[in-house]
């Protein structure tokens, strides 16, 4: 198929008669499969992009393992080459005119847009646009559009518009089905949806996620990401995994993950972002810790991981142990919020605030590193109650680094279906879905109001008092005080600086003059490069202050004997079995007494 404005099939081009298989179609000819994950627009409708970026994308690496299968197995008959490539926007300019040519010399082929999370549809919308107008054939998948035909009874117009467009949408996980796509697209025939929602594939013996080294070095630490289990068996109504992946968890085995780590090791690439929901909750977690303990200690691969676990992780013994032994040296983890009703009120009821302490320090004790992830926004709160328990987090906490997020209804998850069912109304620009954005009216705070909380959020908790505290408690115990460092002025000074969410952040912004958001106008260069440099100037400044002060702090605290034998009530662990928890104590007057709170002995009330 020629990538012509004509978008014939190629069956169309040949004589009439007897129509031939689609090998002979195609015989002595290529198919070129040009894979993109789309970032997202800023608030000038600029594309969010860096030289590089901080975190890999899983579903590119997914999708190029399976197109290279697709590859190996001649899928489109044995005289068809199947070429790819992989891009990751947030870290590589995408030249869709460059793209187009090689699809065309290559003599056939099509355009993948990946792993395209809601905030980022927009901008898939218009590259997918600009494909289309020089008549590539497109496909979409992801977690919004699997989301929104997962959840909702019709189509939102959103979708309605790539359709219009003829770009083709992918609903569901792409295991065992690529080659039908592929087959579709090279025929001409390709289907409007795709539709793979009710029919997960197994994850033992499925393809391996890889990416070539050139497009994992674009990633700073080049960390590279696999997944060990999809699913979750959690209810959370905030969360889109349940309705996309399922609430029934699949799993790799472990000889699958060591290959999956020691094809990349043949590349030099030895860490990893394990992308599973919740990796303590993998059923195959020990074996899988246990073989790369074997790769990490034996056999001296310089393997780095990073997890995500639950709050309750500490319970499961050996898990945190065996991590840390395996390569761990950082876990993000839902925290979402310390208040029993808020997490009540979401089905988040796996979360024990009580639990928190005791599952930081466990962590702490193996010198990892620990990211909590904090939702601002549901219905119980205030901006009053949101101080409040920012200074708790701060005072009774051991985490290192809290990261805030607005309360979101996701397309793909229940919240949103709820409020789309009900017709409350919601932001219906995609871009703000980012959980930087209220996308929704909140019935305690105005918008202004929740969006200056957020603000004040990041603020509240990276005064340089508390930076001080962070950095003190990683010396005492044994955690890299540069990399809490960098952390720390990473997450303090993204969303202030940059205007954008930690997990979006990168190293040196670009912004490209006619990579804007379609519809807002290109300005011309003597305007757009004049507030550009006036814009990097000021960017550049606010982060060298920022590392400066950063520095000093650090600095301090190295020269400071007393940082060698810190403590604080964070540190302070539990009191055992039988007493009165002081993390409780804590809260006992500062929470609601709900089902999914503790309550106070008695004796302790009287006292």
């Amino acid at each position: 198929m020629r990538a012509d404005p004509a978008h014939s099939p190629p069956a169309a081009r040949i004589p009439s008669g007897k129509v031939p298989a689609l090998g002979d179609v195609l015989a002595n000819r290529a198919f070129r499969v040009v894979l993109i994950k789309p970032s997202h627009y800023d608030q000038d409708g600029y594309v969010i992009q860096w030289w590089r970026s901080t975190l890999p994308s899983n579903s590119l690496a997914s999708v190029y393992g399976l197109i290279k299968e697709c590859a190996q197995n001649r899928v489109l008959g044995p005289g068809v080459d199947i070429e790819v490539e992989a891009c990751d926007e947030c870290n590589t300019i995408v030249d869709v005119k460059g793209a187009a040519k090689r699809i065309r010399a290559a003599g056939a082929g099509m355009v993948g847009l990946i792993g395209v999370q809601s905030n980022q549809y927009p901008r898939a919308l218009d590259l997918g646009r600009q494909f289309r107008a020089l008549g590539l054939p497109v496909v979409m998948g992801g977690f919004h559009v699997s989301g929104c035909i997962a959840m909702l009874p019709n189509s939102p117009s959103y979708l309605q518009e790539a359709l219009d467009l003829g770009i083709h949408l992918f609903a569901g996980e792409a295991e065992g089905r690529m080659a039908e796509v592929l087959r579709d697209v090279a025929a001409g025939n390709a289907k409007p949806i795709y539709k793979f929602l009710n029919d997960l594939p197994e994850m033992a013996a499925a393809v391996f996620p890889i990416l070539p080294r050139n497009v994992v070095t674009r990633v700073v630490g080049h960390y590279s990401s696999f997944d060990a289990g999809r699913g979750c068996p959690f209810q959370c109504s905030f969360c889109t995994i349940i309705n996309v992946q399922g609430r029934k968890s699949r799993y790799r085995t472990p000889d699958d993950v060591e290959a999956i780590v020691r094809a990349n090791a043949a590349q030099g690439i030895t860490k990893f972002f394990i992308t599973d929901d919740n990796f303590a909750r993998n059923r195959n977690w020990e074996p899988i810790l246990d073989r790369l303990i074997q790769l990490h200690e034996v056999e001296k691969f310089r393997i780095r991981l990073l997890l995500q676990v639950d709050t309750l992780c500490h319970r499961i013994p050996n898990f945190i142990e065996k991590a840390a032994h395996a390569g761990c040296t950082a876990v993000f983890i839902g925290l979402e919020n310390i208040n029993p009703e808020s997490l009540m009120g979401t089905k988040k009821r796996q979360n024990k605030i009580w639990e928190y302490r005791d599952m930081l320090l466990a962590w702490r004790a193996q010198k990892v590193m620990t990211y909590a992830g904090y939702i601002l926004g549901f219905p119980t709160d205030t901006p009053e109650s949101i101080a409040r328990d920012i200074e708790i987090i701060k005072k009774e906490l051991p985490v290192d680094i809290l990261e805030f997020f607005y309360l979101t209804p996701l397309p793909g998850s229940e919240d949103h279906k709820n409020l789309f069912m009900r017709g409350v109304p919601m932001d219906p620009d995609m871009n703000n879905y980012d959980l930087e954005h209220a996308c929704t009216a909140h019935p305690l705070m105005s918008k202004e109001a929740w969006t200056q909380v957020y603000a004040d959020a990041w603020k509240r908790y990276y005064t340089d008092e508390h930076v001080e505290t962070i950095m003190r408690r990683a010396a005492v115990s044994g955690i890299s005080g540069r990399k809490i460092a960098d952390s720390l002025m990473i997450f303090s000074g993204a969303a202030r600086i940059e205007g954008v969410h930690p997990l979006q952040f990168g190293f040196l912004r670009r912004k490209l003059r006619k990579q804007r958001r379609h519809g807002m106008p290109v300005l011309n260069p003597l305007l757009f490069y004049t507030w550009r440099f006036a814009d990097f100037l000021n960017v550049t400044s606010q982060w060298l202050r920022l590392i400066w002060r950063y520095r000093r702090i650090m600095a301090r605290v190295k020269a400071d004997p007393a940082s060698r034998t810190h403590f604080d009530e964070a540190l302070s662990p539990h009191t055992g079995a039988g007493e009165i928890d002081h993390f409780v104590e804590v809260f006992a007057d500062k929470i609601p007494h709900t089902h999914g709170a503790p309550v106070r002995a008695p004796a302790a009330v009287a006292g």
